[in-house]
């Protein structure tokens, strides 16, 4: 990611073709926004939403399972699976009670993600800081090359200053961006992936674009498929125009399949009522 210009996010969002992208999403967001449902059940509607995310990210993460195995099973501390649904909905569960700390401090919440994802107290010293020299990283789905430590840092550093410092990129670009970064870098040692995709849930909350958390891009993301994902972040890793517009749209894209499916649960909801 550049940064170059005064405002390089702003620059990404001037990308051919992500305009459309921005247009595309917000359209869709305001629609399922002004559904009757939301009226009147909109908490409703954010839980369902936070489920269907957490099962859509641990399926990204290898832990692919039915939305009712995820609804019906208690037992995540389990190792493998398990383990990775339970720290997908934990990271669901918390992304929306870290928006004050976002504004202040990108790294320390980062950093409590990876801290949520890895299950809370651990006698790892790996959990919950970016990772050092040489220390391996558990990222099977994302096979880019990875940056060492010190790139890591500061291209880390620089990610937290540019958000810090504000812009007037759409909210879609910012999210994809913060997602893609974090990707890219893989800076713990484990659930990058979840991180990121947290991350991601917690720009589009704190941007106004998604407010009430009802349009789970990770839904979206998951229905695209493992292998889009990873094409659409090479686009980005590679740093040209071209690719980085192609990961912006994929993440447009998952945010209007997100909104679709929230848009299925208002209108169950509806059904039910009537």
């Amino acid at each position: 990611m550049s940064s170059r210009t005064a405002d390089p996010l702003a620059a990404l969002g001037a990308l051919p073709g992500v305009a459309d992208s921005v247009e595309a999403v917000r359209t869709a967001v305001d629609r399922v926004y002004g559904h009757r449902v939301m009226r009147r059940r909109s908490n409703e509607v954010t839980s369902e939403a936070a489920l269907r995310a957490a099962r859509a990210s641990a399926a990204l993460a290898g832990a692919d399972w039915a939305l009712e195995e995820v609804r019906r099973r208690t037992d995540f501390g389990a190792e493998g699976e398990p383990r990775t649904v339970g720290a997908a909905l934990r990271l669901t569960a918390e992304a929306g009670q870290l928006l004050s700390v976002w504004r202040q401090s990108p790294l320390r919440v980062l950093a409590r993600l990876h801290l949520v994802a890895a299950g809370g107290a651990s006698p790892d010293d790996t959990v919950g800081r970016p990772r050092q020299a040489a220390e391996p990283v558990n990222e099977p789905l994302v096979t880019l090359a990875l940056p060492d430590a010190q790139e890591m840092a500061g291209r880390l550093d620089g990610l937290a200053r540019l958000l810090l410092a504000g812009s007037s990129a759409p909210a879609l670009v910012k999210a994809a961006v913060v997602h893609g970064e974090l990707l890219a870098l893989r800076p713990f040692a484990s659930h990058n992936g979840l991180v990121a995709r947290a991350a991601e849930r917690i720009v589009l909350i704190d941007s106004g674009l998604d407010p009430k958390s009802i349009c789970p891009a990770e839904v979206g993301h998951a229905e695209l498929g493992r292998e889009a994902y990873v094409a659409a972040l090479e686009g980005y890793a590679s740093g040209t125009p071209e690719g980085m517009a192609a990961w912006i749209a994929h993440c447009g894209r998952a945010v209007e399949l997100g909104v679709r499916e929230s848009t299925a649960v208002c209108e169950a909801l509806q059904r039910g009522a009537a």
